[in-house]
């Protein structure tokens, strides 16, 4: 089914606020897992898609707690992994990461959810900020030294950048500058953040630069995949209100940011919501929804839908 043949349905849920269910954060001891993981799942019994979400560089899984929480409160497991805590330029680690940890996920996930509470990895998706949207969009792309067991049924890249500049792209690269070249298999949404390609000041470079930033992952699309830039906010305005720590307090000061992060971060997560009920369920009501700029936080600069 796809968002032209659905029935749009009337509803009061509100995908930019906090859903109906109650949720648990999940933190299992570091040795059980492939690499240190959070996951955020509903408490009332029922079956789940799952989405794996990878943090932007130098980040930690931990500042995305808000949105997960957002995300898994509209009937949702999230998986929250921490890639590294010290990197390189080189995210090939990364990718392989990704894949064990996936790998894991039908043994090892269901040891850590409430017994009442059972995930379908049949309806699996991929999201990533930042860095992590790059190495969502390279697993994708099958950019892979190890078989992939799972099936990732949609994509999403939050803000993603594939290096310093159009010619500075880092290894290995995603960008082809061919549009339409991605052969995804799968459906993808991109949310691009306006302020993303904005210098904060002269000693820093832009988060998001144009020529390897949002706008060049979705040119690269194929159907079906959808676009959002929201306009007057940052590339690090998804994440919580309030980030601990030196990296913490980078996040305020490194990149061009809005005026605060709850409205962007609202967004960001009942994008995602409505993306992952259109594609994991069949439920496309939402995402027209936002098509249509019904009842979103922020102003959206740019909306694209390639159906």
């Amino acid at each position: 089914m796809s968002p032209s043949s659905s029935v749009s349905i009337c509803s009061n849920t509100n995908v930019f606020a906090i859903g109906e269910l109650e949720t648990q954060l999940i933190k299992p001891e570091e040795t059980l897992t492939p690499k240190p993981l959070l996951i955020f799942t509903p408490v009332e019994a029922g079956e789940f898609p799952v989405l794996v979400l990878l943090h932007g560089y130098l980040l930690q899984n931990s500042f995305y707690s808000q949105l997960s929480h957002q995300i898994a409160s509209h009937g949702f497991i999230l998986v929250v992994p921490q890639l590294y805590s010290v990197t390189g330029p080189d995210a090939t680690k990364e990718i392989e990461c990704v894949v064990e940890i996936t790998n894991w996920l039908p043994e090892g996930l269901p040891k850590f959810l409430p017994t009442q509470v059972t995930a379908n990895l049949t309806k699996l998706g991929l999201a990533g900020h930042s860095r992590g949207g790059k190495v969502a969009f390279a697993l994708a792309l099958n950019r892979l030294r190890t078989e992939l067991k799972l099936k990732f049924s949609a994509l999403i890249g939050i803000d993603p950048v594939d290096g310093m500049d159009k010619g500075k792209q880092t290894p290995p690269k995603v960008l082809t500058y061919v549009p339409h070249s991605f052969n995804l298999e799968m459906p993808v949404m991109v949310i691009g953040s306006g302020l993303g390609e904005v210098r904060k000041n002269p000693l820093f470079p832009a988060c998001a630069p144009k020529g390897v930033n949002h706008e060049d992952f979705y040119n690269e699309c194929c159907k079906p995949a959808c676009y959002f830039v929201v306009k007057d906010y940052g590339h690090l305005d998804m994440l919580d209100d309030e980030t601990k720590g030196i990296r913490g307090k980078a996040t305020y000061c490194l990149c061009k940011n809005g005026k605060c992060r709850e409205p962007m971060r609202r967004f960001v997560g009942g994008a995602m919501v409505a993306f992952l009920k259109g594609y994991l369920e069949e439920d496309f009501s939402f995402l027209m929804g936002i098509k249509d700029d019904e009842l979103a936080p922020v102003e959206l600069q740019k909306v694209d839908f390639l159906l």
